[in-house]
């Protein structure tokens, strides 16, 4: 807190208004975004058919397109008109690019945070950003963005044009618009069965998956792979997690839900083996909280569910358009476990010895999730007459980001959409901030109280 002299002279001093903090600034922006969108869906233009949509109905979709869920209470392609199609097209792009932007800035103002601890500038005490620390992030992610999204919707449109047999231009918008939404991590389709008529077709959804696993890595992590892809041993350590986590998760929940769900008739059993084998690996990218499905997922088995929360409450990677803890957040958890179990003095993961203020850090934004996903679990199964696998799908899958859906949220009373929609602003909103914020308000304790240690177990 600044003070300065009164400008009349008369002495004394005055407060100098306090600069917000950058995770308010994450949680009001986001906020704003989610406010106008569904102002734009209530307009009577948004909807097809007479009048507009309720609140409710606007609120939740404005929220599920700007957080990049894709959990949806009516079917986008008949419900909505080509307007309203296109806000929540745009509240897509704005809600994945912001948050790929705001999560890199937040990490450029960490870095610089931790790595100038004892020689702190004025700007970075102020939680402050130069022009060029902005520009440099904001163009960068702007890029990465342009490039996948014209890649895949160049290669979606020229499918659907040539094989399903669409009018060039409705090819190019239903083309364009998959690949935005791929990109960002969100479920929305222009198709009521999602991708379900694409599932012989990996020309349709391979490209989706890739798009898919390359955002979830998190701008960051692309950047570095950008630039140094042929030297894997140069990489930070953030890099080197998120890539090998995510890339053994993405083969161990293929093999998973193809060992779950190979025999089951309403979803595997009437493919040949090729395409269950592609349709695993789909479903297993999806739940790094893209929410496009190529089955039935309400037809799935209880095992696969449970695969699957679990995969979407781990998430992607930090600064991208995933959701979830994040795969750092599980690999450093993971990696403090082994060494306890070892009875390692200190956690070493690749090398690299980890402080005990990230191991801290990492075991709060888990809890905490927990506590997230469980407290409107109980509550839900409480107040509805839904079983806890379904609500446990669904509410994991709002605070993941994901959009993969047992089917339920149309059917949740009006209580029960407005605890998704909370979720869903928590989940793309609340890990970011926490961890920045746990990091930005470290402080220094002039004294320690003596050590005690309590029984465990």
């Amino acid at each position: 807190m600044g003070w300065a002299r009164r400008p009349d002279g008369r002495g004394g001093a005055i407060r100098r208004p306090r600069r917000p903090q950058p995770a308010q600034v994450v949680v009001v922006a986001f906020a704003a975004v989610v406010i106008a969108g569904t102002l734009l869906l209530m307009l009577p233009i948004a909807r097809e058919g007479p009048g507009s949509a309720p609140p409710l109905v606007a609120l939740f979709t404005s929220t599920s397109a700007t957080c990049v869920t894709g959990l949806i209470v009516v079917d986008t392609p008949t419900y909505w008109s080509t307007f309203g199609e296109v806000v929540i097209l745009g509240l897509i792009q704005v809600g994945g690019f912001g948050i790929m932007t705001l999560g890199s800035l937040l990490v450029v103002l960490v870095a610089r945070r931790i790595g100038l601890r004892t020689r702190l500038t004025a700007a970075t005490e102020s939680k402050g950003l130069d022009r060029t620390d902005v520009r440099r992030v904001v163009l960068g992610v702007a890029a990465v963005t342009a490039t996948f999204e014209l890649t895949v919707g160049t290669i979606l449109t020229a499918r659907l044009t040539t094989q399903h047999d669409e009018p060039l231009g409705q090819a190019a918008y239903h083309g364009f618009f998959h690949a935005i939404a791929s990109f960002n991590n969100v479920g929305f389709s222009l198709y009521s069965t999602n991708l379900m008529g694409f599932v012989g077709d990996p020309v349709i959804f391979l490209p989706i998956a890739v798009s898919v696993i390359c955002a979830g890595l998190g701008f960051p992590a692309l950047l570095e792979l950008r630039h140094r892809w042929r030297s894997p041993r140069r990489w930070t350590l953030h890099t080197q997690l998120t890539v090998v986590i995510s890339g053994l998760l993405l083969v161990a929940g293929t093999a998973y839900t193809a060992a779950t769900e190979w025999r089951n008739a309403a979803t595997f059993g009437p493919l040949d083996g090729t395409d269950r084998v592609f349709a695993a690996f789909f479903h297993s990218s999806v739940t790094r909280t893209a929410g496009f499905n190529t089955v039935d997922v309400t037809q799935m088995t209880d095992a696969t569910w449970l695969g699957t929360d679990v995969l979407m409450f781990i998430g992607g990677g930090s600064a991208g358009t995933a959701g979830g803890i994040k795969v750092t957040t599980f690999a450093l958890l993971f990696y403090a476990i082994f060494s306890e179990i070892r009875g390692d003095p200190t956690v070493h993961v690749l090398g690299r010895r980890i402080s005990e203020q990230a191991q801290r850090q990492a075991l709060t934004v888990a809890l905490l999730a927990i506590a997230v996903v469980m407290v409107p679990t109980v509550a839900l199964v409480a107040t509805t007459r839904f079983g806890l696998d379904e609500v446990l799908l669904e509410v994991t899958s709002a605070f993941s980001t994901a959009g993969l859906s047992a089917g339920i949220t149309p059917q949740l009373p009006a209580g029960g959409q407005l605890l998704l929609v909370f979720i869903m602003f928590i989940g793309r909103v609340g890990t970011v901030t926490l961890a920045s914020a746990l990091v930005l308000r470290q402080r220094t304790r002039l004294y320690e109280r003596p050590e005690e240690r309590p029984i465990i177990g």
